[in-house]
């Protein structure tokens, strides 16, 4: 049987064109479930997939796509059989392996999780790795001691995917959130539940101390870079930062007084070689604590020839809240 699928190939230049082809079922990679995909999602790192930055793509032709969700069609592992609603994020899927840029995909089985029966395949894209990475970040708050009642909790990249989804679900959990953000005026972070609203221009502004006024009991910092370097130096005594992303730089600049003056912890998130359990459990939260009428309004929806115009806006910073791909 034929199915379409957004196919990157690499021109002899070795620039990088992707576009939507029809392909036969023996074109599909090794695996040993085969799932039709119902809705995957747009993230940063796909976005470098689709125009071969980073050489996170070794091999082509290839179908990016590090997210998706859909029934299971056929399978040979025990733990899954036709008709199964199942989630896949990570793994390297969409990098070295083919994703969720495509009507069908074949899988390893091992890299699923069971779709909860509190969500369905749309919902569980709408928030997927986005929303995966920010409930494990709020998990690993959660273990570091860091509560509702400890004090506010910073969040940057507000705007975006991982960012607005951690605020939201932070404020379903009874935390009170301030939204760092260079763009104030975009999104209605109050209605995403901020209490406070910080503008990156002023929480940046020139200063020489290796250490400021502690200001928050914890940080969900989606963007690295020099942002990360000042979120450290105001975080309160035993707090804690989930470190998650790259989008403002991989360097940042400290100094060992967060952490032997006031205890502070950095934690690394990482969604992408999760365990199983963590995963599942994430999953069932999500389900369970997530507002998706209120988020409704940051979803965009393209199809697969939508996607090469999208990668470069997110890549601009010109895409808030989510984009949903239906193949």
């Amino acid at each position: 049987m034929s199915f379409k699928a957004l196919v990157s190939r690499q021109r002899e230049d070795g620039s990088i064109t992707s576009q939507v082809e029809t392909l036969e079922d023996d074109a599909l990679p090794d695996g040993n479930v085969t799932v039709a995909i119902d809705h995957a999602g747009l993230n940063y790192k796909d976005a470098f997939c689709l125009t071969g930055r980073g050489g996170l793509v070794r091999n082509y032709p290839n179908v990016a796509g590090i997210d998706f969700a859909g029934t299971v069609e056929d399978s040979s592992d025990d733990r899954y059989k036709p008709g199964d609603g199942v989630i896949l994020t990570g793994w390297r899927v969409g990098e070295l392996h083919w994703g969720g840029y495509s009507q069908k995909q074949r899988v390893n089985a091992d890299w699923l999780v069971p779709l909860p029966k509190s969500l369905d395949a749309r919902k569980a894209m709408v928030l997927g790795t986005a929303g995966l990475t920010a409930m494990l970040a709020i998990t690993r708050l959660e273990e570091l001691g860091i509560h509702p009642d400890s004090g506010t909790i910073l969040v940057t990249g507000a705007s975006g995917g991982v960012g607005s989804i951690s605020i939201m679900l932070l404020k379903t959990l009874g935390y009170k959130v301030a939204a760092l953000t260079g763009k104030p005026g975009e999104l209605d972070f109050q209605a995403l539940g901020a209490d406070e609203i910080v503008e990156r221009q002023g929480f940046m502004a020139p200063e020489d101390r290796p250490i400021d006024s502690a200001r928050y009991a914890g940080a969900i910092d989606t963007v690295g870079g020099s942002i990360l370097g000042r979120v450290l130096k105001q975080i309160s005594y035993g707090g804690a930062v989930a470190s998650l992303g790259n989008a403002a730089g991989i360097d940042f600049e400290t100094s060992v007084l967060p952490f032997i003056l006031r205890g502070v912890t950095l934690a690394g998130i990482d969604s992408v070689m999760q365990p199983y359990d963590p995963r599942v459990i994430a999953w069932e939260r999500l389900g369970k604590l997530f507002d998706f009428d209120k988020y409704e309004a940051l979803v965009e929806e393209i199809g697969l020839e939508g996607l090469p115009d999208a990668a470069d806006r997110i890549l601009d910073g010109k895409i808030k809240g989510r984009v949903l791909v239906t193949p």
